[in-house]
């Protein structure tokens, strides 16, 4: 085959011939967003020409050639309604969400979001609302801006104490919600998320999380335990804030997840009691029918999961007794290696001897063994 046959399978070289539909709007309103303070990435600069060019082939993988998608240019913001930034004051990445324009779920988000972005208390787990951006198009929807987070579990959890930390925080976190009166109604795995900032101090990519921003190499992560983080709550387009002055709350619920895991309830009740539900069938779902040595969570989650929403404990009543459930676990507890149940004897082995190199190391660092983001 001549070069000019291999060239003109190549991904053309012309912008928006490689971008979405939804990448496009991002374009067009890039001299904008600059112009509010926050940079978009080189792939969406309408001056921007792929890195690649036209020289790189279809199949040209099975040469051992770099491929489109190995250019930091060449990864693709997905996400339909989220662009990734930087902060040009501080140099700080964020991410932009729309606020879709008629939509009541959107508007819903926007106003949850500005009443618990109000607080400073360190118990406020909830996603904080940096700045809002106003477009001066006709029909430009508002743009929320938020610190760049990464998904709870990446990377896993890797001891008790890790754990402890994650549930405290995340109780912690939805009973402030509760306590501000307003109830999330759609709690899932999806709304939890981790402030990458200590753990990941030369931050990632967006798109590729486990590579550096450039994706040269490996992003430089640690662990939990030896730069502790802290957990956040996002999700709030179903959430509603109740007036406490009415007495208890009284909404239908959601159905939210898998229809195994639901909430039993089918008639309007109390919302604060379908969160704490499904609180406690995330962490029997995602982590004691995965992991081991998780026996001690199982009469708490027990009483969080109970059919009828009046019998189970409010969220300041599973704080006070976690509370007294983690003082009870002792340091060598806490510090041991959570091990999933259908892990291979011979891989638990071997990575439960790298967690006691791991601990020793912590021991003579000083390191807590359950990690305090707020020390």
């Amino acid at each position: 085959m001549s070069q000019e046959e291999e060239i003109s399978e190549a991904f053309d070289d012309r912008p928006k011939k490689n971008l979405t539909r939804h990448e496009i709007w991002w374009v067009e309103r890039y001299q904008k967003l600059e112009t509010a303070g926050y940079k978009l990435r080189p792939r969406y600069d309408p001056d921007w020409r792929p890195s690649w060019g036209n020289k790189k082939r279809w199949f040209g993988w099975i040469r051992g050639e770099k491929q489109w998608f190995d250019y930091e240019d060449g990864l693709i913001q997905s996400a339909n309604l989220c662009m990734d930034a930087t902060q040009t004051s501080d140099g700080r990445y964020v991410i932009l969400k729309k606020v879709v324009n008629g939509s009541e779920e959107a508007s819903n988000e926007l106003r949850i979001n500005r009443i618990l972005s109000e607080s400073p208390r360190p118990e406020n787990h909830c996603a904080q609302l940096l700045h809002e951006i106003t477009l001066d198009g006709p029909n430009d929807p508002l743009i929320m801006v938020h610190p760049l987070l990464r998904p709870f579990d990446d990377p896993p959890l890797q001891t008790y104490g890790e754990f402890v930390s994650f549930f405290s925080q995340i109780c912690e976190g939805l009973r402030f919600m509760h306590q501000n009166n307003v109830a999330h109604r759609d709690f899932t795995r999806d709304s939890i998320m981790l402030d990458p900032s200590n753990m990941y101090p030369e931050s990632f990519h967006p798109v590729n999380t486990k590579r550096s921003r450039d994706l040269k190499h490996t992003a430089k992560g640690y662990s939990r335990t030896k730069r502790p983080t802290r957990y956040v709550l996002v999700g709030f387009a179903h959430s509603r804030q109740y007036d406490p002055a009415n007495g208890d709350p009284l909404d239908m619920p959601r159905p939210v997840g898998d229809e195994e895991n639901r909430a039993p309830e089918k008639e309007p009740c109390n919302p604060y009691h379908t969160d704490v539900y499904y609180l406690g069938e995330f962490i029997r779902t995602h982590f004691i029918k995965k992991y081991r040595g998780l026996e001690f969570m199982k009469p708490l989650v027990a009483k969080m999961v109970k059919n009828q929403p009046e019998t189970r404990p409010t969220m300041e009543e599973v704080v006070n007794k976690f509370s007294e459930t983690r003082e009870k676990l002792g340091s060598w507890k806490l510090r041991s290696r959570m091990a999933r149940d259908n892990e291979i004897w011979l891989a638990r082995g071997g990575r439960t001897v790298g967690q006691w190199g791991r601990t020793v190391s912590y021991l003579f660092g000083g390191k807590a063994a359950i990690p305090d983001p707020t020390a």
